[in-house]
Order: structure tokens, then C-alpha cells, then sequence
């Protein structure tokens, strides 16, 4: 087992685990610098607002909502909502928030920023998440069991992801997108959430439970005898063999 010095960096999976991140600009600056979204910021709060050069669209992000629910993007005409609270790993929201442009008809850099073509079942299909299906509902759950998208087309909210381990409260975290929103946006944010690639992660903003417990792989970015990703495939690849959890 190695220790972690709260500053270093580390890399992280499975995804789900390793929080929001800090690196908000992952989401929001391809839209301002590439697609020339407006934004608005206060300092104070730390709230800003992106609109679209249509109007059509927003994105709010806004931590210091009651609710939890720091990341919100709205569509009017269709009206659709995607919310995503505090802990969700930056990685898939910025995959759906950089691909909204293309979805509002703005495709200038859609060879730097593809949508997917897998569908649920296959992104479920190739990172090895179950699959249960009932008359309404189809339910998709991580290896683990503590991630589960809830794919329901009836309801309000057709998809609906929920993450908690152990009911740590400092690991849960929901996003939720409404009747109307763009399949293509579920899609984009579950494959960026279920790819077994790790994401880079300061080790003190990993949630408490993550850093102390054994559910996710954890190895350092530097000091590393090979590349680091390379180091965390072969861990990844022996924690797979020997068919338990560790911390490495």
C-alpha cells in the first residue's frame, strides 16, 4: 500500500469514485474560448452563468445551492434540464457540456470534440456494468454496485444517475436529465463516467472514504518506474486478476 501526502497527484478509478475534481474550466472554457458563449461570474459567491450565442441554451454553475445541485444546463423550446450535484466527476459533465454546441447546431470543432455512437447497452456492455430490465425501467449498475443509471423513457426524468459508498455522504452524487433532453447527452456523459481510464486527481480532494478506503485504485502520477497511465493498467490489470479490491 502506498501513502498519499495530501497534495500529491494520483490517478484514480473507477471514475464514479473520485469526485468532482477541481478543474471547472474543463467544462466551461471550450465553450467560452472555442464557441463564444457569453458568461457572467461573481467573484463572491463563485456562481457563473454561460449562455449560448442563440439564446437557446444555459449553463449555471452555482456552488452554493442548497440542494447540492451545482451544475445546471437548460434548454428552452424544447424545454429540457440536466442537473449534476457536487461530487460528480468534472469529467463526464465536461463531456456533455462541450459537446452542447453540436447539439444546437454549431459544429466548427466537432473533430476535437466527438459524440459518441455507443449506445447504453453497449457502453454498459464493454466496462462490464449489469443489466436489469423490467416493462418501463432498464437499470445499469457498475461493477461495484454503487453507481446506477435508471433509464426510465416514461418518466419525468428518463435517466437518472446515482452514486454513494457505503452511504458516505461525501461520495454521493446524483445527475439527473429531463424528458426532452438530447439522448446524445446521456450517452456522451456515460461513457465518459463508466471509461475504465483513470482520471488525475490531487489526493486530499479525493472523498475521505475513496482515500481510506479500498474501492478504488489509486497510484501516483510522478515517481512512477514507467509512465504513470501504464502503471495504473498494470495495476488495474493485476487487481483484476486476483478478483478483489486494493489500494496500490
Amino acid at each position: 500500500m502506498t501513502t498519499f501526502a495530501p497534495e500529491d497527484l494520483v490517478l484514480v478509478s473507477p471514475r464514479y469514485l473520485a469526485g468532482s475534481g477541481t478543474r471547472i474550466a474543463d467544462a466551461l472554457g471550450p465553450l467560452i474560448h472555442l464557441f463564444d458563449w457569453s458568461y457572467d461570474h461573481d467573484p463572491a459567491s463563485g456562481h457563473i452563468r454561460l449562455d449560448s450565442p442563440c439564446g437557446s441554451a444555459f449553463l449555471d454553475f452555482e456552488p452554493t445551492r442548497f440542494d447540492g445541485s451545482w451544475w445546471t444546463i437548460r434548454h428552452h423550446d424544447p424545454s429540457w434540464t440536466a442537473r449534476f450535484s457536487r461530487q460528480t466527476p468534472i469529467e463526464a459533465i465536461a463531456a456533455v457540456a462541450q459537446t452542447l454546441p453540436q447539439l444546437l447546431g454549431d459544429a466548427r470543432h466537432a473533430d476535437r470534440i466527438p459524440l459518441t455512437t455507443s449506445t447504453l447497452n453497449q457502453t454498459a456492455a464493454l466496462n462490464g456494468w449489469t443489466t436489469t430490465r423490467t416493462e418501463t425501467t432498464t437499470v445499469y449498475a457498475s461493477p461495484d454496485g454503487h453507481c446506477v443509471l435508471t433509464y426510465e423513457p416514461g418518466g419525468e426524468l428518463p435517466w437518472r444517475f446515482r452514486h454513494s459508498l457505503y452511504d458516505g455522504f461525501d461520495t454521493e452524487w446524483t445527475a439527473t436529465l429531463s424528458r426532452d433532453a438530447p439522448k446524445e447527452l446521456a450517452r456522451q456523459f456515460f461513457v465518459h463516467l463508466a471509461d475504465p481510464a483513470p482520471v488525475e486527481r490531487l489526493f486530499k480532494d479525493l472523498p475521505y472514504l475513496v482515500q481510506h478506503g479500498s474501492g478504488a485504485l489509486i497510484t501516483p502520477l510522478a515517481a512512477a518506474a514507467v509512465s504513470p497511465h501504464v502503471h495504473h493498467a498494470a495495476a488495474q490489470a493485476a487487481r483484476a486478476s486476483a478478483g478483489r479490491p486494493q489500494k496500490r
